[in-house]
């Protein structure tokens, strides 16, 4: 039976809350994006193909999928008829809660290699957490299952991250560039003012930006303008401020980048977050 298309977000009761989305999709695309938190997904229908580390991917029914926080990723149908996932979002500190009990007080952050995974016990573990979600469990189960999954996650199918120890001078410019866009994402910065930053002539910016972070300066700006969208939405700012706040022409110039990033709107976004807060 053909599913209705849409995205429904929750914050669960556990660790001060982990985002959390049960959808459908037939027709929705997914431009690059990113994400802060790590992306923990089971398709429950379909099948998604999506593209993350630099290659294309598809998951079917029952695979798990896993995206790295910040990975730059897509998503789209594999079939005619859509897919449909549950999905999770842990952040990097959600992890290393895990990891300084797993490695003797060590803070690691774990890297997933692999985009999709075929784990059938990982997978019902996952679907037991949404199940609990779905009719609001305490707080002390909540963070049990999440617990015991992430670790068996971690355990099972993830490395240290592949962070470089050694970062070269272009790569160091470039950074600093990106630093900026993350602590100002509001500003209207033009193409000079980051080529300068990074030392770098405005054409070899652009091709070094793109080669490293796998987005361009301007879709990068537009992700982080989209993390910081998603706070003040969590704090019941309206939307229409919303898009002021972050930098965006306008709210349907916000609505547009957030639904193909998130495949919903900021409004409905907003209101299951504040029925978590009103809730807890």
């Amino acid at each position: 039976m053909k599913q209705k298309e849409k995205a429904d977000f929750e914050i669960a009761n556990a660790f001060n809350g982990i985002e959390v989305v049960n959808a459908n999709y037939a027709k929705q695309t997914f431009s690059k994006h990113v994400h802060e938190g790590y992306t923990i997904g089971v398709i429950e229908y379909g099948a998604q193909r999506f593209y993350r580390s630099g290659d294309s991917h598809i998951a079917g029914k029952n695979s798990i999928i896993l995206v790295n926080a910040d990975d730059v990723h897509t998503g789209e149908s594999a079939t005619p008829d859509g897919w449909g996932y549950r999905a999770m979002y842990p952040t990097p500190e959600h992890f290393n809660q895990i990891s300084t009990d797993l490695y003797n007080g060590k803070d690691i952050t774990p890297y997933f290699q692999s985009s999709v995974i075929e784990d059938p016990q990982l997978a019902q573990q996952l679907r037991l957490i949404f199940a609990q979600i779905e009719v609001n469990s305490s707080k002390l189960l909540m963070e049990t299952l999440f617990y015991a999954t992430l670790m068996n996650l971690t355990l099972r199918h993830s490395s240290t991250a592949n962070i470089p120890k050694d970062i070269s001078g272009s790569k160091r410019k470039l950074l600093l560039a990106k630093e900026f866009l993350d602590c100002y994402p509001e500003e209207d910065i033009s193409l000079a003012q980051l080529a300068t930053i990074a030392e770098l002539s405005q054409f070899h910016f652009i091709r070094q930006f793109k080669k490293h972070f796998d987005l361009t300066p301007h879709g990068y700006q537009i992700q982080v303008r989209l993390k910081k969208a998603k706070t003040l939405l969590k704090l019941a700012v309206k939307p229409s401020q919303v898009a002021i706040d972050c930098g965006f022409h306008d709210q349907s110039h916000f609505t547009h980048h957030f639904k193909r990033a998130l495949g919903t709107t900021p409004s409905r976004f907003q209101k299951q977050a504040i029925i978590y807060k009103k809730t807890r």
